[in-house]
């Protein structure tokens, strides 16, 4: 690869560092520790009465030898398994828990002896089509279900030290070095489903073994080379396809191959895959200094984030692929916004803000957590949505028109294809990782999440507890510990949501309007253990509209208070939202309702709302009358809605000029 990394990189500090207290994030990380993690082993078990039925862990006790049967479920089942195994990985990495490490050493040992021995793991090929393997890259997501369980197997060695996952994984590794490359008998190919790259510099990462890192640059730099790895697949396959007995239909944009990434202008295709792409090149990017690939990801990144993202930090706007479609397209109602898609932003941002940390991707991580991620788990921690709109009637959503066959005005217990619930535990498991990152002597808050830090910055020890109300409040406060004076930065995030911050530090105020570097206000000093710093934030209720060209929501307005974007909701203001109308003038008013929906900060609007005269059974009037008459409109926040029961909701309402 021919290039050094940049010694200028941010690093995350660890989830081992860092110990949320948060009365707002504890409520989820514990749900996910107590509930949600064992509920899905019950899910992916096949224990849930009423829920779709998983077989991820009988095919492996079938591939092991340890029962027979069938192969049952997606020919990527097996993931389902690994990102349970690597959100137990970073639970054990926050708290041991003797009884879910020994659950998952059981689990682990039916892996290791489900796996081949050059170190081939897939269920569905051992079991179902052993002669097939490696033959449908493009449909059958080999490499994206090995990148998963290398994932896994990296968590499970950080948390416990145990290397029996971490060697299965390694193996697997081996094996697709040998299998994959531009020699005599290798596959000069890449997966259609990025995973693989991202796992492969978190295994470099972890062992030092630099074959990892090279193997996923080649399978970024291969990517939309000609001739088309996937058409020359399928021709030498007979070009069926793994979905149905048609002849395969390869749309390059779709796999993000239509182009060499560095050449692709726009984010088009499955949004997913986008995404883990993304990641990938980042990390590819912060590990050998590519400029190139470091621009690519700039460029990509500007266009998701100013012209394809959702208000609540969704993307992938339509139904057919999972998609991207194209610039300003925004559709509230067909909306797809897989919640696995935002998780992937975060993972993207995440690693934007390693290679330079600008307060533009951390304001998007923001975005994306407090709303779509969390929306797409209910209170309870055992329904999730797979899909997040930002406008649902539901009759609508009924069947009658295949349109809407996606959205769901309700969660699910859980999916056939379940890839968002562990995803959602896998990350809500690892926030801690989030929150913090260091760059020569300056430590960055991205997140205002309270709790815990150590680290070792230089000749000494810092510790900075974090207090913070958000996000119903604008404050945050770091009180510092250390053993000896020392010389830092501490760089906290003014958010995009704010347009006046204030810092004090000791009670006394500390200006920055001068020390504002990247969205980060910088406080530079010699520190003292005992010393306290404040960050106010201004959160008024803020009027959103779209960019003009993003015609649906023309003459509309979101409401958004902090990080947290709000919709109304049928239950708070009955049917037909469609005919609420905010004024511009109208008066709005923050209420803490501290027994609705576990306690959330509820917008009181004065609005109006359009009233026919009995209408009749015409389907067009000309002599129709409409009046405006008062209506109280309740805002929620987005991602507490469907808590209670089905019904409508609207992020977007009509504006009233």
């Amino acid at each position: 690869m021919g290039q050094t990394a940049s010694k200028d990189n941010a690093k995350p500090v660890s989830l081992k560092q860092v110990k949320i207290k948060d009365d707002f994030w504890n409520y989820y990380i514990n749900l996910v520790r107590d509930v949600v993690v064992p509920y899905q082993w019950d899910a992916i078990n096949d224990r849930v009465e009423g829920a779709e039925r998983s077989g991820a862990v009988s095919n492996f006790k079938i591939a092991a030898g340890l029962t027979e049967g069938e192969f049952y479920g997606f020919v990527f089942q097996d993931t389902d398994v690994a990102k349970w195994l690597e959100a137990v990985g970073y639970l054990l990495e926050t708290k041991r828990d003797d009884q879910l490490e020994q659950v998952a050493d059981e689990m682990i040992d039916i892996i290791g002896k489900a796996q081949q021995p050059d170190g081939y793991l897939n269920t569905f090929y051992t079991i179902k089509e052993p002669g097939s393997k490696w033959t449908n890259l493009t449909e059958c997501h080999e490499l994206y279900s090995a990148g998963h369980m290398i994932e896994a197997g990296v968590a499970y060695y950080k948390a416990t030290g145990k290397r029996k996952l971490l060697d299965i994984v390694c193996r697997i590794a081996d094996d697709i070095a040998v299998v994959f490359g531009d020699g005599p008998n290798q596959i000069a190919g890449y997966d259609g489903h990025q995973e693989i790259e991202l796992a492969l510099v978190k295994l470099y990462e972890t062992t030092g073994n630099r074959k990892y890192l090279e193997m996923s640059s080649y399978f970024i730099d291969k990517r939309g080379q000609e001739p088309s790895f996937f058409e020359a697949e399928a021709d030498r396959r007979g070009r069926t396809t793994h979905w149905s007995n048609n002849k395969i239909h390869i749309e390059p944009e779709y796999f993000q191959a239509h182009a060499p990434v560095r050449e692709q202008e726009a984010a088009v295709g499955h949004a997913v895959r986008v995404v883990y792409m993304l990641a990938g090149m980042a990390d590819v990017a912060r590990e050998t200094g590519d400029e190139s690939l470091i621009e690519a990801c700039r460029r990509l990144w500007d266009n998701i984030a100013s012209k394809q993202m959702y208000i609540t930090g969704g993307i992938g706007s339509v139904a057919h692929g999972e998609a991207f479609s194209f610039d300003y397209d925004l559709p509230n109602d067909t909306v797809y916004s897989e919640t696995c898609a935002s998780i992937g932003l975060i993972f993207f941002a995440h690693r934007m803000l390693q290679l330079e940390p600008n307060s533009r991707y951390a304001d998007v991580m923001e975005r994306a957590l407090f709303n779509t991620v969390i929306a797409g788990m209910s209170r309870d921690g055992r329904h999730f949505f797979y899909v997040n709109p930002l406008e649902v009637t539901p009759d609508v959503c009924d069947g009658k028109n295949k349109n809407f066959n996606h959205v769901k005005p309700v969660r699910q217990e859980w999916f056939g294809c379940a890839c968002c619930p562990p995803n959602i535990a896998r990350l809500l498991a690892s926030l801690g990782e989030y929150v913090y990152s260091t760059k020569g002597n300056t430590i960055y808050s991205h997140l205002y999440i309270g709790g815990e830090m150590e680290l070792a910055l230089g000749d000494t020890t810092v510790k900075l507890n974090q207090h913070s109300s958000m996000p119903w409040e604008g404050s945050a406060r770091f009180e510092v510990t250390l053993e000896q004076p020392a010389s830092f930065a501490l760089a906290l995030r003014i958010p995009d949501w704010s347009e006046n911050a204030a810092v004090l530090i000791n009670g006394e105020e500390y200006p920055i309007a001068d020390q504002i570097v990247d969205g980060y206000a910088r406080i530079e000093r010699q520190w003292i253990s005992g010393d306290v710093v404040e960050l106010a934030l201004e959160m008024p209720i803020q009027r959103v509209r779209s960019h003009p060209l993003v015609k649906q929501n023309a003459g509309k307005v979101a409401l958004q208070r902090g990080p947290l974007v709000y919709c109304v909701e049928e239950a708070d203001n009955g049917p037909l939202l469609g005919q609420l109308l905010l004024p511009q003038d109208a008066k709005l008013e923050a209420a803490f309702a501290e027994n609705l929906i576990g306690g959330i900060q509820v917008i009181k609007a004065e609005g109006l709302k359009l009233q026919f005269e009995q209408w009749g059974s015409q389907l067009y009037r000309s002599n129709a009358e409409a009046a405006l008459e008062p209506a109280n409109i309740t805002f929620i926040p987005y991602y507490a809605w469907a808590n209670r029961g089905k019904g409508e909701m609207a992020v977007w309402v009509k504006e009233r000029i």
